[in-house]
């Protein structure tokens, strides 16, 4: 299966070692676990939700070093059930303590078609996963404003 990460450039290992050292939405701090998308719209969306905006919520001061990337992975996730944010937390907790799967899918809350993808980098096989093929990407020219939206607005 594809799995999509967008991170700073300095962060492309699958080591988990952010994870650990800050904790992740589902996993606890102390804990290495690479966090991945099923899609690379989602990977997009879940990086975008934690840059820095100003007061008016407009994004500001955004990092040129990120990168897009791809690794392939033989792994059937396990499910997490989808169920409430401590049910989950305590889920993923035991899935990483046990060991027992090298990856796990939990239903996304920014797009729920898709899914955040954990990979358990303690799990024997994680050493097998091939790092991350990446290119370079811009927020701020995925984000930039078509000259037609112009026109949409009025302004023309």
């Amino acid at each position: 299966m594809k799995l999509w990460r967008l991170t700073r450039a300095p962060f492309v290992a699958l080591d988990g070692k952010g994870a650990q050292l800050y904790g992740a939405r589902y996993a606890p701090r102390g804990v290495p676990v690479v966090s991945l998308a099923s899609e690379v719209g989602l990977a997009v969306l879940v990086a975008l939700r934690y840059q820095p905006k100003n007061a008016l919520g407009d994004l500001v001061g955004i990092p040129d070093d990120f990168v897009l990337g791809w690794t392939e992975v033989d792994s059937v996730p396990e499910r997490v059930p989808d169920r409430d944010e401590d049910t989950i937390r305590a889920f993923v907790g035991e899935w990483l303590e046990t060991r027992r799967s090298l990856t796990c899918a939990i239903r996304s809350k920014v797009l729920p078609e898709a899914d955040v993808i954990y990979l358990n980098p303690r799990h024997p096989d994680a050493a097998q996963v091939a790092p991350l093929t990446t290119r370079p990407f811009s927020f701020a020219e995925c984000l930039h404003t078509p000259p037609m939206l112009d026109s949409f607005r009025g302004e023309n």
